[in-house]
Parts: structure tokens; sequence; C-alpha cells
């Protein structure tokens, strides 16, 4: 009630748009909104400069048409990190005859694996951590850049101020945050027609490009090893394994009480959650609450992503959440071969289980409701015959579900980044473009 106040009364700055993603009983109109008075105060600051290089040809305008485009993905999660495991390959596809591919990194250097694979994967890798907001934005609009690809959002450690100098001609939000980044920051906002079909065009500031299956990248040479044993993964010997290893965050009273609820109806089991120690004490509380033993509430610890992707084969069914879907956990659990039961919302966070689901060929698993959802993921765990079935099409569409095409899911990317720059290239505005829309 706090937030809706805030928002009627135009307060600018006050609410995070990130955080208003995982709140229920927000929309997408409510969630733009929210966007366009985070940055309100941000692209007033920014104005002065943004208008004197409107003014004058940026570097990018010089070059001829026919040069290669100049991609610049912005982040500060180049490192060890989920948005670097699922968009890695893809980089590495790009097609460099028509693509000149650059990195814009304002986060810290980990000197871990991904981090000099990714450096490795660019043509060009840039260090901006250092620079001012404005130093930076006016660094990628001297390197020429035609297209500046956030990757980020609202999301932790974010710098989208960067943004608000418009230091490339066409500006997109990408795979990093799930909705839009309201005001005037990004043209384009890359998606897929599950996740953000044509009607809910109006809760966005961006226009939708689509993707023609889902809008989220996986890697095809994500290693999977073998599993440990229940034991060394802090499970009983027996019984039935729901899992949830989305951030606590994302966990309403609403989604515990339906995971209480499967408890309850199947007393053998348990659920698995990842481990936060703020969290901790206070699902167990609630947990028996509900009446429910909080000792079967298991604590996973985080691991790198190798041996994550081990244990988590342990799993039988993942659990996902709402009105905040899980987007690397969704797709991790579908890639070892464990069925998800998503339930789908009206936003952009609350499609993405959904929309990777579509993509495996697993539509049957998208519950209408939270009625629905109790419903078949208690189904599921009742018939064992179902369970080995979902599990062995997960295994086998490994090597020919959409999801998992990494050189097809590149080349329908790229086909949106050349009708973005051939649409600024003729001065016309942006607007749908992608599968199903023709353009």
């Amino acid at each position: 009630a706090r937030i809706r106040a805030l928002l009627a009364a135009d307060v600018a700055g006050c609410v995070s748009p990130f955080h208003l993603l995982s709140l229920p009983g927000f929309d997408a109109a409510d969630q733009k909104r929210c966007a366009e008075l985070w940055m309100r105060e941000r692209l007033r600051a920014s104005s002065v400069q943004r208008h004197r290089w409107a003014l004058s040809h940026p570097p990018a305008a010089l070059r001829a048409p026919d040069s290669r485009i100049r991609l610049g993905y912005l982040s500060n999660d180049f490192r060890e990190h989920a948005t670097a495991l699922l968009l890695i390959e893809t980089i590495e596809a790009h097609d460099r005859q028509r693509f000149e591919v650059s990195a814009y990194s304002y986060g810290a250097d980990d000197d871990r694996a991904m981090r000099r694979r990714l450096r490795d994967g660019f043509e060009h890798f840039h260090c901006i951590d250092a620079l001012s907001t404005e130093d930076a934005a006016s660094a990628i609009r001297a390197d020429g850049i035609d297209i500046l690809i956030d990757l980020k959002g609202y999301t932790h450690g974010t710098r989208s101020s960067i943004l608000s100098y418009r230091p490339a001609p066409v500006q997109v939000s990408y795979l990093g945050y799930p909705g839009t980044l309201g005001g005037e920051l990004c043209d384009y906002l890359i998606t897929d027609p599950y996740l953000t079909p044509p009607a809910t065009a109006g809760g966005y500031s961006e226009a939708l490009a689509y993707l023609p299956d889902s809008y989220q990248p996986h890697r095809r040479a994500a290693d999977i090893g073998c599993p440990p044993t229940r034991a060394a993964a802090g499970l009983p010997a027996q019984g039935f394994v729901f899992a949830c290893f989305n951030q606590a965050w994302k966990i309403t009273p609403a989604i515990f009480d339906l995971w209480c609820t499967l408890l309850d109806a199947l007393p053998d089991a348990v659920l698995w959650l990842l481990d936060d120690e703020l969290a901790r004490g206070s699902l167990r509380r609630e947990a028996l609450m509900r009446g429910v033993d909080p000792a079967r509430l298991v604590f996973a610890p985080p691991l790198p992503q190798a041996e994550h992707l081990a244990r988590l084969q342990l799993a039988d069914l993942a659990l996902d959440t709402l009105p905040y879907n899980a987007h690397t956990t969704a797709s991790d659990a579908l890639w070892v071969g464990v069925p998800l039961i998503s339930c789908t919302g009206s936003t952009f966070a609350s499609r993405v289980a959904g929309s990777l689901l579509n993509a495996v060929g697993m539509d049957e698993l998208i519950a209408a409701d939270p009625a629905a959802y109790c419903e078949l993921a208690l189904a599921i765990a009742l018939d064992p015959v179902r369970l080995r079935s979902l599990k062995q099409r997960l295994i086998d569409g490994r090597t020919k579900a959409a999801l998992y095409n990494v050189v097809a899911y590149t080349h329908a990317l790229e086909a949106l980044y050349e009708t973005m720059h051939s649409r600024q290239r003729q001065g016309l505005s942006p607007r749908a473009i992608g599968a199903g829309t023709g353009r």
C-alpha cells in the first residue's frame, strides 16, 4: 500500500523497479511507472550533455553503411555469473564478418576461467569501472558503437545511468532484467512471443524485439557431472525431493503456502532450497506455523556451477516462484533433466519459466493459476511413470530442443540487430520487430 501511494504521488526515485518485480499485485503498467520515476532525475541530470551529443553526428553515423555493425555489451557481470554462463556461447558464435563485438565492463575482475573466456570471446574488452558515468558514456560514443546492449537493467551493481546519455544510436535491453527500463533509456527490449504477447506492449517503454522461441540463450556445452549421493547432498536416503534454488527473496507467503500443502500431502517428501543464512530461520519458522516439520526443509550451500548441476540431478521435481519466476535456475533444472512446474502471470518476470518450458516442448508443465500449479505438482509426484517420462523427454531434448540451439538462436538475435540498425539508418522510429511481426 505504501508503494502504491508513492507511485500515485509521483514521487521520483523512491521505489526500486527491481524490488517491485518480486511483489505480488503489481502489473507491467505499475512496473513501467516505477521505472520512469526511478530514472526521472537521472535523465534530467544528463539532459544537457545528451542534447549536445544529439546535435552532432556520433562516430557511428559517419561510417560506410556496409561496414560491420558495432555491438557493445554493457554489464558488470562479465565474470562467473549467471548472465555470463547463459550468454558466452552466443558471444562466441557472433558472425565476425558482419559484427564487431565489444564488451564494456564496469565490474570487478574475479580472474576466474569465465572472465578469461569472455576476454577471448569479445574482439574488444573495455574496463570502464574507473570512469565516471559521463566519461563511460563518452568512451562508448567515441568507439562508434552502433548498438549498445545493456545486460543489467536495475539489478544489483547496475550503472544504468550510462544509458541516460544515449551514447549509441540504438540502445537495447537484453537478458539481465525482466521488465521495462522506462523513460528513454532503451529503444528495444529483446523478448519472445510468450513473455510479452503483442497486446502487452503498453506496459513497456521499449519497442518489443521478438526472438522466435525463448529470449534466453543456454550453453550447449554446460557440463553435467555424476550426481553425488543423497547423503553427501544433505538429503534423506528416501522420499520425494521438491526443489527450488531461486533466491529467497522470490519466495512469497502465497507460494510457500502451496509448497507446505504439497509437503503435507506427501509425508516423506522434503523441500530442497538454496541456503540463505538470513532466510533460513524464517523459512523454518514459517513451515512450523503451517504444520510442517522444519527439518523437512533442506538447505543447499552455494557451489560452483558444475558441482551444482551435478547435485541438481538428485531433485525429483522443481517448483517455481511467482510473481518472479526462476530464470537461470529454471534452465539449469531443465538442462539436467528435472521437470519444472511453473505458474504463469501477466508480467515479463512471471512468464520467464513458461517461456523456457515452451522452448523445450514442455508447455504442459505451465499452470494457469496457483490451484492448478499445486494440483499438477502433486499429480506428478504421485505418478512415478509420468515423472520418469518427463525426465527422459528433457534428457532427449538436449540435442534438439530450441532452447539449446545456440547457432539458430544467435542467427535470430543477429537478425534483430540488423533490423534495428537498418531502421535507425533509414531514420525510422523503433517499432515491434522479429518473430510474428513480419518485420
